[in-house]
């Protein structure tokens, strides 16, 4: 493996779970950099709403392309969630993934919801799976399900049969968002890899997941909800003339320091 590859591989210890903070553009990811974090993924939503795309729905093959262009000479480790890969043939998502790779992507989300809100045949992101791992073996396949997320019957039996089949495909991480915090313990036992859980606000902290096993907590698209959801409330606060009640924003020489050709050899 590389070193980079390494690194991001031994960032996932259960009972110490990486907090993976979510970027969208360039400013998020550099912003994150900066504060120290040491792995960034992608968010889909981010990405998708950023370029007025829908997210979930394969639309945003060349946007994460260019994203990764964008960010590959920052500090930091970097994932990116590709849905399901933007193509139904194993050898396509494949070829795909090693693109991203080959810019210095150490990671992927690979999911099995889609667009119509079914999950894909675990035989088929199985197929997926394999078919990155031979073509990018020290890669760090996330493989995600959404067995919660659809609200499909039975969901933690489905969780688990698609935790092994994703495993024996090898997979390297297992992703569950949504699932119900009394059976993050019994997946991080049960999936055999490292298991990826979503941060839920008012939900247990990192040292609670910790308690349970849980190797990696990801923000998903809350940052960039957030940062949405800050601008509309100051630009309501304006128009009224009211106090916002916001933290302070970052100084404009901060933001244009993430930027331009030094900006790499700036950030830590």
């Amino acid at each position: 493996m590389s070193e980079r590859t390494t690194a991001f591989h031994a960032l996932h210890r259960p009972g110490r779970p990486l907090l993976l903070p979510n970027a969208w553009d360039h400013a998020s990811a550099a912003a994150l950099a900066a504060r120290r974090h040491p792995a960034i993924g992608t968010t889909s939503l981010g990405v998708a709403a950023a370029g007025g795309k829908p997210d979930a729905a394969g639309a945003t093959r060349a946007e994460n392309l260019d994203l990764a262009r964008r960010l590959r000479d920052l500090p930091v480790l970097l994932t990116v969630d590709v849905e399901g890969g933007f193509s139904d043939d194993p050898d396509a998502v494949a070829d795909y993934v090693a693109e991203l790779a080959a810019l210095g992507v150490v990671g992927v989300n690979l999911e099995d919801g889609r667009p119509d809100g079914s999950l894909a045949p675990p035989e088929l992101t199985a197929a997926k799976i394999a078919a990155v791992k031979a073509a990018v073996p020290e890669l760090f396949v996330n493989a995600r399900t959404d067995a919660w997320w659809l609200g499909v019957p039975e969901a933690l039996a489905e969780a688990l049969d698609r935790a092994r089949a994703y495993r024996v495909a090898g997979a390297d991480g297992f992703f569950v968002p949504g699932a119900p915090d009394d059976l993050v313990e019994r997946l991080a036992v049960e999936a055999g890899r490292p298991l990826n859980v979503l941060h839920r606000p008012g939900g247990p902290g990192l040292a609670d997941l910790g308690r349970l096993a849980v190797a990696r907590v990801s923000t998903g698209s809350l940052l960039f909800r957030a940062a949405l959801g800050a601008a509309l409330h100051l630009a309501d606060a304006v128009r009224t003339g009211r106090d916002a009640d916001l933290p302070a924003a970052p100084a404009y020489g901060w933001v244009q320091a993430l930027s331009g050709p030094d900006a790499a050899a700036r950030l830590p």
